[in-house]
This record gives structure tokens, C-alpha cells and sequence, in this order.
């Protein structure tokens, strides 16, 4: 994996998006009640890691070689969540006890990890826009 600024940037603006993505499905199907297959949508959220195993120590090892890392593995997993259940007799996926077995989402948690994956994007922007500049002036202080 390419240790450099911009990679490890975009690895960060890749799971920020795809993060938002899956929060926009969460939210469209809130009250869904049966998929294509027949059973209650679940949740979604996306999980990442980097095989960089001691953070504390992340500018240089002891050969002197760069441990900062990017994201290396993304994954969209289910939620283990129960289904929310609402009383709703004359609901055509009501069961026999009339429930109806709804999508464990809650928007303003939605909302609020939407809010919070918006501003760590914006963030590896900010960082990808100041390693170009910095580089520029690199390129200046040559000429």
C-alpha cells in the first residue's frame, strides 16, 4: 500500500463516502418492511481497519520506516439488531399477532453519524489540500 499523504487521504475520503452512502440506504429503507427476499431490511454500517498494530508509535519504527498507514480493509456488515415491532393489524406484513416487524433505524442517530462522516471528509480534503500546497512551496523554494 503507497504510504504517502494523498493515499492514505483517500483511503479516508473512500470510507467517508461509502459510509455516507450506507447511511443514505439505512434512512431509505427506515420503513421498509419486507425486502426482495421477504424478510425485514436490516441496518447496515460499515466497519474499517489498517494493519498498522501500534498506533502510538506511528511516524517511523525502528529501521527508520514510515508506520502511518491508511484504511486497508472496508466492509459493509448487517447490523445485529432485533426488528422494532409496531402494532398494525390491517398492515399486509402484519403477523398473526398483528405486528409488523420494522427496520431497527433511528433517524436522528442516522443523522447524526451522516453529520459526523460529512466532517471527517471534509477533513482528509482539507489534509489532501494542505500536502499540495505544502508540496508547491516545496517546488518554489528549488526554483
Amino acid at each position: 500500500m503507497d504510504d504517502s499523504i494523498f493515499a492514505i487521504s483517500q483511503t479516508g475520503l473512500d470510507f467517508q463516502r461509502l459510509r455516507m452512502e450506507v447511511i443514505a440506504t439505512n434512512l431509505a429503507n427506515a420503513n421498509t418492511t419486507r425486502t426482495d427476499g421477504g424478510k425485514t431490511f436490516t441496518p447496515l454500517e460499515v466497519v474499517a481497519s489498517t494493519s498498522s498494530s501500534n498506533f502510538g508509535k506511528v511516524f517511523d519504527d525502528v529501521s527508520g520506516e514510515s508506520m502511518m498507514r491508511g484504511i486497508d480493509n472496508v466492509n459493509v456488515i448487517e447490523r445485529d439488531v432485533t426488528p422494532r415491532m409496531k402494532f398494525d393489524p390491517a398492515h399486509p406484513d402484519a403477523d398473526a399477532q398483528g405486528f409488523v416487524h420494522m427496520p431497527a433505524i433511528n433517524p436522528i442517530n442516522e443523522m447524526t453519524n451522516l453529520v459526523e462522516a460529512t466532517r471527517a471528509y471534509e477533513a482528509n480534503i482539507k489534509v489532501m489540500s494542505a500536502a499540495k500546497s505544502m508540496a508547491a512551496r516545496a517546488l518554489e523554494i528549488g526554483e
